[in-house]
């Protein structure tokens, strides 16, 4: 029995050794990190101190000659932030006109993205004539970011014309004098 002892005793420390080397650190180890990431649309028009722009037209000197439109304004940036979603890879900022001034066009020109942004930044669409309906001004946007403030994002600008210029929609006979006609112009990033 003292036979049986000992050996039963000597298995016993000899399986609390096995026991112990296999709780031992060894030369690897590892842990998780969790990774959240939000899904980010986020869009602007800076400089958000002088975002809202006034253009017109002269009027002619001389008996019959048409109203001329103002020059170009170019002072306004698209910003925009985005971190795209995995059933949509890529977004769009789409552009409209809240009301329409009769016989006027107004129309807009995206410029390629410039400034301090990165990541997949969208494609400029030609120059378009703001409607009330939704139309894409950039797309192809990925996760991106384009730079905040002026002289970041893509520059917009904006022209006049009335409706016998070229490409234009609205009509000349349309236009009605008026002190303070205001559009308001929407821009919205969206999933496409």
């Amino acid at each position: 029995m003292k036979k049986l002892k000992f050996t039963l005793t000597l298995s016993l420390v000899a399986f609390a050794i096995s026991a112990n080397m296999n709780a031992q650190d060894t030369n690897t180890d590892n842990h998780t990190i969790g990774i959240t990431i939000p899904e980010v649309a986020l869009v602007d028009i800076e400089p958000a101190a002088s975002k809202n722009i006034t253009l017109g037209f002269t009027a002619p000197t001389e008996a019959g000659l048409p109203i001329v439109p103002a020059s170009p304004n170019s002072t306004l940036w698209l910003n925009y932030s985005s971190i795209k979603s995995v059933a949509d890879p890529t977004r769009h900022v789409s552009v409209k006109l809240g009301a329409l001034i009769p016989g006027v066009d107004i129309k807009v020109t995206a410029a390629a993205a410039t400034g301090s942004g990165g990541g997949t930044l969208g494609t400029p669409a030609a120059q378009l004539i703001l409607s009330a309906a939704d139309q894409t001004i950039i797309s192809g946007i990925g996760s991106a970011y384009t730079g905040d403030g002026a002289n970041n994002g893509h520059n917009l600008t904006y022209t006049l014309n009335f409706g016998s210029t070229l490409g234009s929609v609205a009509l000349y006979a349309d236009l009605q004098a008026t002190a303070a006609a205001v559009a308001t112009v929407t821009y919205t990033i969206s999933d496409n």
